[in-house]
Formats: structure tokens, sequence, C-alpha cells
């Protein structure tokens, strides 16, 4: 309730106290049941029609045709055997006994699931989306979380746990109202949610265009031209010459395929394509090694400052001009450049290779592979453009100047999402467990 606008939404009249620690004070005429006497296993074999339905988080149970079209990464599939699969109908719920991360998933199809799950039906009289809102709550999934040791440990749930948590059942009625009401004030979050993810891509592109221009036109628009002989680009400045990576390294190292052993803790970072992301070293999750294997690891290069970390595969193309924060070895598929950094400045060399004839040819390699995976001679010869040194100097600042703006408007819109997700999960708690009365709700003509 407390991200919820104070006054905006009414209480009930009176309260009882439920006695389930999960829900708190109920309204005084709701019932509780275990969940059991409200749900119950079904094991209907599968039909020969039926198709095999896959359960995410995001889309609940769906088709695995329209999931795999979805490419969702949290899928939980199966292989359809014969005699083990079962049948789901519509608005039953599953429990995955493969991979519990939050809530029971309903399923607006017919079809079947493997044994990785377990089917419910309801045995009272229930409407399926208030129990869906409910059975996806964070009250509810944190009190399902703690009813078992199993969960934390990564393994699964079973019917018998679900089953001993109380729910809330008040009448049909009241349900549908509750999910009306849920359906219609989420779809609205959703709809703001969406405006503001369309704005964040919408501020990466014009970021994008930003540093391209940068890279490739300059800053001068007075500047002569020359064409650049690459046929989406057009002209760039006269004076600027077209060259490879090689030209500008005094040496490029290779971490191969081998990496330094790891520990979660440690004084010198292995670094791995995890930790490079978007132009920036990144330190989460990182894992750590001790100073003997440091020292073995850095025979053919130390990084220094002003070097730049590539990750060459999984996800490839990723760079970050190491700035010398934490003492660092490579981890495998990890690639350093150490620059002439009397011709180059890292910076525009970063810059270059996200954006402009560098991003292209990455991108280029990385077509028709699902898996990228750059080999040292492509590496070696990645294109960029040479402006003189004090030009690229006077580049990186204006983009630094510039893309700090950008960057602070995406900080902010966010952070205006965040608030939303917020807002929008302290809604559904709050109307599926009775701290707001929605009974004479009725839909706006929005």
């Amino acid at each position: 309730m407390s991200k919820l606008k104070a006054g905006k939404y009414q209480a009930y009249p009176e309260y009882k106290d439920s006695g389930v620690e999960w829900l708190g004070n109920i309204p005084l005429h709701w019932r509780i049941f275990d969940g059991k006497r409200i749900f119950n296993t079904v094991r209907v074999k599968a039909l020969e029609t039926d198709e095999q339905l896959a359960a995410s988080q995001k889309y609940g149970v769906i088709p695995q045709s329209i999931m795999m079209k979805l490419n969702d990464s949290k899928v939980m599939l199966a292989l359809k055997g014969t005699d083990s699969f079962r049948h789901v109908a519509k608005d039953n719920f599953v429990i995955s006994l493969r991979s519990f991360e939050g809530g029971i998933e309903h399923s607006n199809y017919e079809g079947c699931v493997s044994p990785a799950y377990t089917v419910l039906e309801a045995v009272k009289s229930i409407e399926p989306r208030y129990y869906r809102y409910l059975l996806k709550s964070d009250p509810y999934i944190a009190s399902l979380q703690a009813s078992t040791d199993s969960l934390r440990d990564g393994k699964s749930i079973s019917y018998e746990q679900f089953g001993s948590i109380p729910l809330p059942l008040d009448d049909i009625q009241e349900q549908t109202q509750i999910a009306n009401f849920l359906d219609h004030e989420t779809a609205k979050i959703d709809t703001l949610i969406e405006k503001q993810q369309q704005l964040i891509k919408l501020l990466k592109e014009k970021r994008q265009a930003v540093i391209c221009h940068a890279v490739t036109k300059g800053l001068n628009p007075q500047a002569p031209m020359k064409d650049s002989d690459v046929a989406w680009l057009g002209e760039v400045p006269e004076h600027w010459g077209m060259i490879k990576l090689k030209h500008i390294t005094h040496q490029i190292i290779d971490a191969e395929h081998k990496t330094a052993p790891y520990y979660d803790d440690g004084e010198y970072l292995v670094c791995r394509t995890t930790n490079v992301k978007d132009g920036k070293l990144r330190l989460e999750g990182g894992k750590y090694t001790n100073n003997s294997t440091y020292e073995e690891w850095t025979k053919r290069g130390l990084p220094e400052v002003g070097d730049i970390l590539f990750t060459r595969e999984a996800p490839a193309g990723e760079a970050c001009v190491y700035t010398g924060e934490v003492p660092l070895c490579l981890g495998q598929r990890m690639v350093l450049f150490k620059l002439d950094q009397t011709r180059v400045s890292p910076d525009f060399v970063l810059h270059s290779i996200y954006s402009g004839l560098a991003d292209d040819f990455v991108k280029q390699l990385s077509q028709g592979s699902t898996v990228a995976h750059f080999n040292m001679a492509d590496i070696k010869n990645i294109p960029l453009f040479e402006p003189p040194i004090d030009e690229q100097v006077k580049i990186v600042e204006y983009l630094s100047m510039v893309l700090a703006k950008y960057d602070s408007l995406t900080s902010s819109v966010f952070r205006a999402i965040e608030l939303m997700q917020e807002r929008r999960t302290a809604l559904i708690s709050a109307a599926v467990t009775g701290k707001i009365d929605v009974r004479h709700w009725e839909q706006p003509n929005d």
C-alpha cells in the first residue's frame, strides 16, 4: 500500500485477522482455505491432438510454437514423450518442478505438458484471472519460497508444498471484479512502460547517431570532404586517413581459449567476456585470482591504462578502455589492444569500435552466426578513421559532454519504469489480498 497514492483507493469497511502471515488482515467476509482445497492435481493423459505447452514467468503457459517465436530465455521445455505427458485444459494452472522462480503459471490454452510440470484444476468456483494475479503476487511468492528450503537450493516444489499454503477465497463475483480492475489498471501501466521503453530505444538510437557522425564526419561542418568509398557512409573529412586496427597498436594480445583459475574473491580480476559491456568494465559477478596466477597470466603483456579490452566471442565485439581501476589479467575469449597513444586517443578508438566503420565491420562478421566468434586476423583488420590526434581529443571531449546528457535522460526513464513496475506490483498485491476495496469500481470510458 505504501507505493499507492494515499486516498485514491478505499479500504474495506471491516477486517479480521486471517491468521496467515503473508495475508495479514483480510476483509471480514473473506474465507481462507489451504491451496489443496481450492486446487487439485489432474493427471489426464495427453491427447494425440495436443500441442506441447511451455511456461515462462513472462508469458505464462502458452503453445511451444509461440514460445519459440518469442525466443524467451526462460522457457522450460522437454521433448514430447508418450504416456507421461499430461493434458492441460484452458484455465488450468501448472507448477514447474524443474525451475521455480515466481508463482504458479496460468494456462490460456489447451495442450499438454511434460512430467516437469504438475497440472492444477480448481475444485471450487473461482475466477481464474483473480488467481493468476494472486499466485504471481509478491506476498504469495515470498510465502511459497519460504515454505521449503528446497526452493532456495534450486530444487523443485511439490503439490503438497503448494497445497499447504492458505489462500483467500471470496465470492466469484468479487474475484471477477478484482480481476477486471487489475486487467484495466495493469494494462494502463504496461502501456506507459512500453512508451518509456520506446523512448529508451529512441534515445539509444540518437546517442548512436551522434557517435557515428562524430567519428566519421568530425565536428567541423566546413571541413573539405572526400568520398569514403563506402556506399552507406558517403563523404568523410578530406584530411582523415582510413586505417586498420593493426596500424595503431603496439601489440594485440589474445587470451585464446584459456583462462586463469578464478574464485569469487581475490586481489586480481580475471576479466571475462561478461565483464565488458556497452563500453564499460563491469565488476558485478567478477571472478578473481591470486598473485602467482596473475603474474603467470600477464607475462605476455600487463594491461595498462589506455589499453582496450575486447571480447572476441559470446558476446563478441564488446570493448572498454582499461583505466586501471582494478588489476586484472585476461580470461578466455578476451583480447587486449595496446594502442600507440601518440597516434590515437583510446576513447576515440572505443567510440569508433561501437560506431562507424568498425561497428559495421563487426556486424558483417556476426551475420549468419548464432554465436559470433572473431578470429585474430579479422580483429587486426578492423577498419576505422584516423583524424589528427588533437582532433580526436576534441571529438572525445564533445562526445563526453553530449553523451552525458543522453545518459542522464536514459537513467531518468529507467527510474520512471522502475517506479511504474513497483506501483504495478503494489497494486496487484493490495487488490488480491483485500487491502483495497474495488467492489464498486467501474471501468472508465478511456
